[in-house]
């Protein structure tokens, strides 16, 4: 039994580090031949995003909460951000590039969604407060089904009929209850937990790949019909995430934090739950075919961003460390 662990662990630890070109070559044959996909279908998108939900669950431990209550103002500081900067992008965005409703409702999905999963690992990877990015996630993700459907009616409700009461289900439903379950059989059954934990990685990369499989061979025809139109939806989905980045991190500087706090403020902010989003965009906006298509496209970008970023943050040294081990050697 061990043994067999150990090689779902070290091909778990494969498909994680290989995430990013798995899911661009997945998408690339969804698009290009998407009859090798059509067996997933789009109907399934919300129940590929509980399964990832419960793995975050499996993940948690009560301990991890305690940072929402030990560290209020940072964790504040994260979900305002969070919700404010990247809706506020997404709705700038929107304007500036004079996206049509089917577009825009999908770029302001990805602006009102939570803060992903993949941003705790990528905060790890760029050497940033783990327990803060932790915290942010959970509290934003606990938030999301109010903040989500308001957020959404408020900045394009104009523009498209939002169903608030709806949504707030959904999230419910496909987010929310997952993760409870998760943690609560987390809780009680710990030592099983723990040996699944290390296979979950490669649960939720597959569960996310089969979201963007299912979503982009469903609309393959309009997409290559309207390339111009899908050029567009990828630039503007890559400079949402960029912006997010760099908004993240300049509040976390404007309020003196630490580089580890910008980092993970940072990173948290700029990554969202784009399945979510797309989950979201397939099951209350099937009138509009292509809003599924920008939680797609994030999903495959911000995983390549994400891991990029974090590399080049974690080849620098945090300045308030650097400079904290200059204070110990002139000391010593």
């Amino acid at each position: 039994m061990s043994k067999a662990l150990d090689v779902l662990e070290k091909i778990s630890h494969y498909i994680s580090k290989f995430m990013a070109l798995i899911v661009i070559a997945v998408a690339a044959l969804a698009l290009f031949k998407p009859a090798s996909c059509n067996w997933i279908k789009t109907s399934s998108v919300n129940y590929l995003l509980g399964i990832v939900m419960f793995g975050m669950g499996l993940t948690l431990k009560p301990q991890d909460f305690k940072v929402v209550f030990s560290r209020p103002k940072e964790i504040i500081i994260g979900f305002l951000a969070q919700f404010i900067l990247m809706p506020l992008i997404a709705f700038v965005l929107i304007k500036t590039f004079r996206l049509p409703p089917e577009l825009a409702v999908g770029v302001m999905l990805v602006g009102t969604c939570p803060g992903g999963t993949s941003s705790n690992v990528m905060t790890y990877m760029s050497k940033g407060d783990v327990a803060l990015s932790v915290g942010m996630t959970i509290v934003s993700t606990i938030f999301a089904p109010i903040l989500t459907p308001l957020l959404t009616k408020f900045y394009i409700g104009q523009v498209v009929d939002v169903k608030v009461m709806a949504m707030f289900l959904s999230i419910v439903k496909v987010v929310l209850i997952p993760i409870v379950a998760g943690l609560i059989i987390n809780h009680f059954f710990s030592k099983v937990t723990e040996a699944l934990v290390k296979v979950l990685p490669a649960v939720s990369t597959l569960a996310i790949v089969a979201i963007v499989a299912a979503v982009v061979s469903a609309s393959s025809a309009k997409l290559l019909n309207a390339l111009n139109t899908s050029l567009m939806i990828v630039f503007v989905v890559m400079l949402h995430n960029l912006l997010g980045y760099a908004t993240g991190y300049g509040v976390g500087k404007l309020l003196r934090l630490k580089q580890t706090k910008c980092r993970a403020l940072s990173i948290e902010v700029g990554m969202q739950n784009s399945g979510l989003a797309t989950g979201l965009a397939a099951a209350h906006f099937a009138q509009y075919p292509l809003a599924t298509i920008p939680g797609a496209v994030f999903s495959t970008w911000h995983n390549i961003s994400g891991a990029l970023y974090a590399a080049f943050l974690a080849a620098h040294t945090p300045t308030d460390e650097a400079e904290a081990e200059e204070k110990e050697e002139v000391s010593a």
